[in-house]
This record gives structure tokens, sequence and C-alpha cells, in this order.
């Protein structure tokens, strides 16, 4: 059997999510599609709208064969670690090719990432730029060509990370089905829609809204279970900020040199975490920036645990068909790393000790164990 990779989120799964698993076997040529999916914690420094069971009971309804989790220290990270994370576990799997969506799937990826050196060797740290803004200088330097939309950043990253692989994947950039990240609301008429404003119209229960644009069985998950979001999560996020001892808080991952004091005196006069984020902000830091050094705050993630997990990450798997189980029998024997399927006592101190934490922290809002007693979703066919 022949693997096909692809790196998600599904936050949540709606119809172009649908069609990237519909479309990765038809240009692959796979027989089985692996899912590499962050957990409850995502890329951009939020909360999943729903836990990462049902986002993974959502995915194989959709077409995915075998699903397993991007583990927190890689997905809460900058596009280029998020990347990398996800291409190792794939090539770990022995997946042949990765399909994913690009705003521009026609720019010669392979060639731009000649510049990666330079996002490597630069040190970045002009105070009045965003690390955006400083890379695609750099890449513009060097290339001629600057990455402005988020999906095309990220299909750089990838064929970055892939180089990097001894035994690289075939990549197969293909073009996104959705409307653009930006947009915040949903076109009445359209079958697609961003995945900001599917979770905006959710979030106000604007059911007619988002039924045109999700699967069914993403509409019935959204209208049954618990929601998550940032204003959930606030309170939690002040008690730390308020209490931690500033030179504590200034080693979470991420953290940039003063900027532990400046969040810490905001977040005394600030009303909600958007409000807080508006207080925070300046030029030198997106807000997604800042949301992943607030999921590193609430989590207490430092930066020295970060990087060490990374240098030890393994497999754990949250769901599968029969195809999707046919392909582990298949490879199970040549992992390179360690394949969990539930989690004991010394996992949760020790290996899994970071996923754990972040599962507890949902587990606040979602009242759902997230990883103690919890097996791998199994469905029949596929």
């Amino acid at each position: 059997m022949h693997a096909v990779g692809l790196i998600t989120e599904y936050n949540p799964l709606h119809n172009g999510h649908r069609y990237h698993l519909q479309t990765a076997k038809q240009v692959s040529g796979a027989d089985c599609t692996v899912v590499v999916m962050s957990g409850n914690w995502l890329q951009r420094g939020e909360p999943a709208l729903l836990d990462k069971w049902t986002r993974t009971e959502l995915a194989l309804a959709a077409g995915a064969d075998l699903v397993v989790e991007l583990p927190v220290y890689f997905a809460t990270q900058p596009a280029h670690l998020f990347a990398r994370g996800g291409v190792a576990i794939l090539s770990a799997l022995g997946c042949d090719s990765l399909v994913f969506g690009a705003e521009h799937p026609d720019l010669d990826f392979a060639k731009l990432t000649t510049a990666m050196a330079t996002m490597a060797n630069g040190d970045f740290q002009h105070y009045n730029a965003t690390f955006a803004t400083q890379f695609n200088a750099a890449l513009q330097a060097t290339t001629g060509v600057t990455l402005t939309s988020a999906n095309d950043m990220l299909s750089f990253c990838y064929y970055a990370a892939n180089q990097r692989l001894a035994r690289p994947l075939k990549l197969y950039p293909i073009q996104r089905r959705v409307a653009g990240h930006a947009e915040t609301t949903i076109t009445p008429g359209e079958t697609f829609a961003s995945g900001t404003a599917i979770r905006q119209a959710a979030l106000q229960a604007d059911w007619p809204a988002v039924e045109p644009v999700v699967p069914p069985a993403t509409l019935a998950a959204l209208k049954t279970n618990r929601l998550q979001s940032w204003a959930d999560f606030w309170p939690y996020l002040q008690y730390q900020l308020l209490t931690v001892d500033v030179a504590h808080s200034g080693q979470y991952d991420q953290m940039a040199e003063g900027l532990e004091y400046r969040m810490r005196a905001m977040v005394q006069t600030s009303h909600d975490f958007q409000d807080f984020l508006g207080q925070v902000k300046s030029k030198r830091y997106t807000y997604t920036r800042l949301q992943r050094v607030a999921t590193a705050a609430l989590l207490q993630l430092t930066k020295a645990e970060v990087q060490a997990a990374q240098a030890h990450p393994y497999i754990r798997l949250l769901g599968f068909n029969s195809t999707g189980q046919a392909y582990l029998h298949q490879v199970k024997k040549q992992l390179p790393l360690p394949l969990y399927t539930k989690i004991n006592q010394q996992l949760r101190e020790h290996a899994l000790q970071l996923d754990y934490r972040a599962g507890r922290v949902y587990e606040l809002i979602n009242h759902q164990s997230q990883d103690l007693y919890r097996r791998p979703l199994r469905i029949t066919g596929g």
C-alpha cells in the first residue's frame, strides 16, 4: 500500500477540507490517506473549536483513513516549525507524498526554498518589523518573490522541511477551494467559506449560514458540542500572567525579551482577551505571534521544554478505518518514532507530558477527558 499525507487542523472540517481529502488520493495515486492533525491548540495560538477526538471522527467520516496528532510543541509554532513537525511525522509513517492547498500552486516552491538558508541564518531581530516582514524581505532579496498569502508561506515551509528528509516526499500543491483566510463572512449561495467565517457564524449559532459550507456531520457536531474560544480561557490566562513571576514568564516559548513585562502590565487593565491583544500589540508583533505567546503562557510551556520535546517526536494515534489499520500494520515494525495508542502514568509524566498538560487545560472548558482512558477511534469500512 502507498500512502499520501495531509497536514491539517480542521477547525472545523469544512467543504474545502473535504475537497482536499477527496483530491489527495486522485493526484497522488495513493491507497491510504494519512492525516497529521493538530490537537486541541492550534498554529495561530488559539484553542480548537471542537476537541481533537470530535475532529478525528469528522476527518474519518470525510475520507481520512488514518489520523495522528501533531504534538502541541509543533502545532503551536510558526509555519516553518509547524511544517517541519508535520512532514517529519508523515515521513516516519512511510508516506510517499504530501498534498496541500496553496493560493498560488503554480509557484516554483522548490526553487524558492533556496532562501531557506537566509531564514535560518538571519537574526530577524529588527525591533519595528514582524518576522513575516523580515522573512519576505530576505526572500525578495534572494529570489525576487514575496509570499503574502498564508498557505503560500506554509507551502514554502513544506518544501523546506521536505528537503531535510533523507527520503523526501513527492509534493503536490493544489489550488485551495475555499475563501481567503481574511474573509470573515459566509457568502450566501456559496458552498465554500473560510474557517474564520465559519467559526464566527458557529459561535453565534447562525446555522443557516453554516449549513451550506460544511459536511452534514460537521454541522451536527457544531450544534451538539461545547465550542471553545479564547474568551473561555481568558480568566485562566489572567491568573497565570498576574501570579507567575516575570522572571519565569520570560522563559515561556516564543516570548521576546521584555514582552513579559508588557503582558503583565496590560493584563491588569484589559476587559477581555481581544482587548488584551489590542493593548499589547505593537509593530514588532503580529496578533498571531501574541496569541501563540498567550497559549504558551496559559499552558506554561517554556522554550527549553518545547525545544527538548521537538528533539524527541512521536506518533500519537487518534483514529483509523480498515484501510488505515491495514496500512499501519504494514509499516509499524519499521517506524523510526515511538507509536502511542494511549497515555499511561509514565507517558503523561515524561514523553507526552506537554500534550497531556495541554489536554488538561482544554478540559477546563470541554469537560471531557482528552487523554486519559482514551483509545484511538476505529470505524468500519474505508
